[in-house]
């Protein structure tokens, strides 16, 4: 298996297409700033996925995967700027955005399947961390 048929590439990568296409448009592509922010955001995602796929370390995985969602949200965000400042784009950010949930749910799911791996392989000591935390912040003030 390579990185290319995970299905969170692959969505990041109809991502970064698609954010291609929104900000040739017309009017969008006078924006530098704008335009040259959410590409490089819609890139970020997709090479995050790929780096942390061929990463060997679980804990460098899970950055790369957390760098990739965490650029998602970006993305999801210009979006709204889109929207908001480029009537004659609004649609396509629109249905962008839904492009960029799936994209990051499948992040998601990436990062909670390499958790699982990490917990299993270190004798479910990691989920016994979080759960520590709490018990500390819940009953020891």
């Amino acid at each position: 298996m390579t990185f290319e048929d995970l299905d969170a590439w692959k969505k990041a990568r109809e991502l970064v297409n698609a954010v291609y296409l929104i900000t040739h448009e017309t009017a969008l592509r006078k924006d530098f700033g704008l335009c040259g922010q959410i590409q490089r955001a819609a890139v970020s995602a997709m090479s995050n996925i790929a780096e942390g796929f061929e990463r060997q370390h679980f804990a460098e995985k899970v950055q790369a995967y957390n760098v990739a969602r965490a650029s998602c949200g970006e993305v999801r965000s210009l979006l709204y700027v889109i929207e908001d400042n480029y009537p004659g784009s609004a649609t396509a950010a629109i249905e962008t955005r839904k492009v960029v949930g799936e994209a990051g749910s499948l992040v998601a799911g990436l990062l909670a399947s390499t958790r699982r791996r990490l917990a299993a392989k270190a004798g479910g000591a990691v989920g016994l961390i979080p759960l520590l935390a709490w018990i500390g912040v819940h009953f020891l003030g």
